[in-house]
């Protein structure tokens, strides 16, 4: 008997399909933002290096520092403050 797979992208087909079927373009990819700004995270399917885990997807959040070419996003889950890395491709400002 086997056990179904429960990696880092199951079950994501739906939450991460590209609902406005537009193209990724290189101002999206080089896209800048200043600590403390706002953003929301909503994942690219296009693009896998950088994205964030699908539970957070959705949620908004404070950008905290920069990591390379990644971000560090603080969100609330629950009552807990977490830290979240994610591309620049994946956050969009508010």
């Amino acid at each position: 008997m086997t056990h179904k797979a429960k990696g880092v992208r199951s079950r994501t087909r739906t939450l991460l399909a590209r609902r406005n079927k537009e193209k990724t373009s290189v101002n999206k990819i080089l896209k800048e933002f200043e600590i403390g700004s706002k953003v929301v995270i909503k994942a690219d399917s296009s693009i896998h290096q950088g994205r964030p885990y699908k539970r957070f997807y959705g949620r908004s959040g404070t950008i905290i520092d920069k990591k390379g070419r990644a971000y560090i996003v603080e969100i609330k889950d629950g009552n807990k403050r977490k830290e979240i890395i994610a591309s620049s491709v994946h956050l969009k400002g508010t």
